[in-house]
């Protein structure tokens, strides 16, 4: 099967488990590879804004992505990103990664960058590609991002034929329309919505799948969610997609999001795929945010586990 056609379905921008000196936790990687592959996850995203990648060191960094080789055993694809602040800086996570094993290799929008006009911002991505011989993606953030990407150097960025997959989280029309027109020039480039908060309009609209932080526990309603738009039950689509926000902003800490990633690992404690709920970003485990993690776990089981029996 070519490489094109595997990028599909839903995606997970996963996690990084640590133990409590905040070492990768390698059991975790193990089980957290084998619960994607049960409930359907096509390959996972590494080191991206979930993963905590910014904050890794480079050891923890190449210890992460030789660990899902590894346990992986070219199951499904690995897409890692590269990002960083120059253009040799992006080369060499490149080379590592690559050599490491990773399928894909992800770019976005530098963490800083003086006088980001566009030519030299495009100048930036073009030096990565003209120097390494893999496949790219590129992960669109938008205004969300620290130094935003301007339209006219996506539109040269996509039609790169290095570029095969675009993650965009923008909630942006305009941008929308520019991953939408590339692909028409592009026939191996697929689409992928990361606005896990609003996925059947991307769906509808006609992108490849679904790239999501919250993938590796809301990944099988996420796949409900691609099954009932594939069947053209938009309306159950749409009520798949109200449970997914609501359970999301319960883990999450509410609207707010007060607990992020603190939620999202501790619910995993609860699934027994991590051992600790550490994150670099420092996200606490409110009391009120474990509290509700707890009663919805017990609700949802079997929308988290939908492959073991509730004990």
């Amino acid at each position: 099967m070519k490489l094109c056609e595997r990028l599909t379905g839903v995606w997970s921008a996963a996690p990084t488990p640590f133990d409590e000196n905040f070492h990768i936790d390698s059991i975790s990687l193990a089980k957290m590879v084998e619960h994607h592959i049960r409930i359907g996850i096509n390959g996972l995203f590494l080191l991206g804004t979930n993963g905590e990648g910014p904050c890794l060191d480079e050891k923890q960094k190449i210890e992460t992505v030789k660990a899902v080789v590894r346990y992986n055993k070219g199951r499904i694809l690995i897409a890692v990103q590269i990002t960083d602040n120059s253009a040799y800086q992006m080369i060499e996570n490149a080379k590592k990664f690559s050599d490491a094993g990773a399928d894909i290799l992800i770019m976005s929008a530098p963490y800083f960058f003086p006088r980001p006009d566009e030519k030299r911002l495009f100048s930036l991505y073009e030096k990565v590609l003209d120097s390494v011989n893999m496949p790219f993606g590129f992960y669109d953030r938008g205004k969300y991002a620290s130094v935003m990407i301007p339209l006219d150097v996506l539109k040269k960025l996509y039609k790169t034929k290095k570029i095969i997959i675009i993650k965009d989280s923008s909630s942006e029309e305009e941008r929308m329309k520019i991953a939408f027109k590339a692909k028409t020039k592009n026939k191996n480039l697929r689409l992928f919505n990361g606005n896990e908060f609003d996925c059947v309009k991307y769906l509808v609209s006609g992108y490849d799948g679904l790239l999501l932080g919250g993938g590796v526990f809301n990944g099988y309603i996420a796949g409900k969610i691609i099954e009932a738009v594939r069947d053209g039950k938009v309306s159950e689509a749409e009520r798949w997609q109200y449970l997914m926000n609501k359970i999301m902003y319960k883990v999450y800490g509410g609207k707010k999001i007060k607990c992020w990633l603190a939620g999202e690992k501790y619910l995993l404690v609860k699934m027994g795929i991590f051992n600790t709920w550490k994150n670099l970003y420092e996200y606490q485990l409110l009391t009120s945010c474990k509290k509700t993690i707890d009663n919805i776990f017990q609700r949802y089981f079997k929308l988290f586990l939908p492959y073991m029996d509730k004990k």
